[in-house]
């Protein structure tokens, strides 16, 4: 993707969390340290465990650390809402998603902002070049391999991880997505957001991941998201279908 780093571009990074404290310092260290030029905001959503106070303490103590603080836990689909909302009221050129959990690591952001001059939406994608996860269930691997299938199938996109939530917004893709009008919270929300941007014209590419699962705290994932994830997909291509994406 050529010679350019982080330092031409102004990114934010979106890490929402919920009882994180054992993942949530180590995380803003290493983000921080891919770049000079990245800020991060955390949004937490009132985490019992003391989250939020501990990321009010990264931020008294670094001035590229933000914190946003959530009445409640509303699921991770409102907390990037909220976050690409005070993303675009500031000047950051690139938002990133990512996860607190070291699922998603952090020395892959310099390569989804380096992809981010060719293309408009970079997806840091599991299953781009073969089977890219690590220490997941058989089980689980399975639902998410699956549920992009079935969402590639449905939707006619050409993507291989529509599910992921490792992801480089230009700032004009979200500027051009009605964010009022995104109503899904799980896997669904990650494929929403991606068949919005495609609807508008935007370009997607997808950059090679290792995904690992997390060894501190608990999976958020549950049967309600799936549930939602299965028929949020057909109710997108008819959306698209129907020219209401546009």
């Amino acid at each position: 993707m050529g010679d350019h780093t982080a330092l031409d571009m102004k990114p934010l990074v979106i890490i929402p969390t919920y009882n994180e404290r054992d993942n949530v310092a180590a995380i803003v260290r290493d983000v921080l340290a891919q770049d000079g030029a990245i800020s991060i905001l955390i949004v937490d959503d009132d985490s019992p465990d003391g989250t939020g106070r501990i990321a009010d303490d990264l931020a008294a103590q670094d001035g590229r650390v933000h914190v946003l603080h959530r009445a409640g836990k509303e699921g991770l689909g409102r907390a990037y809402l909220a976050g690409f909302r005070w993303a675009l009221d500031r000047d950051y050129d690139r938002v990133l998603e990512m996860d607190a959990d070291f699922s998603h690591q952090p020395k892959y952001l310099r390569e989804l902002l380096a992809a981010s001059y060719q293309a408009d939406l970079v997806l840091g994608s599991r299953y781009v070049s073969g089977v890219n996860v690590i220490n997941w269930p058989m089980k689980r691997l399975l639902l998410s391999y699956c549920a992009n299938v079935y969402a590639r199938v449905i939707t006619g996109l050409s993507v291989r991880d529509l599910t992921g939530g490792f992801k480089c917004f230009r700032r004009e893709v979200l500027q051009a997505i009605d964010l009022d009008r995104v109503h899904s919270n799980g896997y669904a929300f990650q494929i929403e957001m991606t068949v919005r941007a495609r609807a508008k014209g935007f370009t997607v590419h997808e950059v090679p991941i290792v995904f690992l699962d997390r060894e501190h705290g608990q999976s958020k994932m549950s049967k309600r998201i799936v549930r939602e994830a299965i028929w949020m997909v057909p109710k997108l291509r008819w959306l698209s279908a129907t020219g209401q994406l546009k």
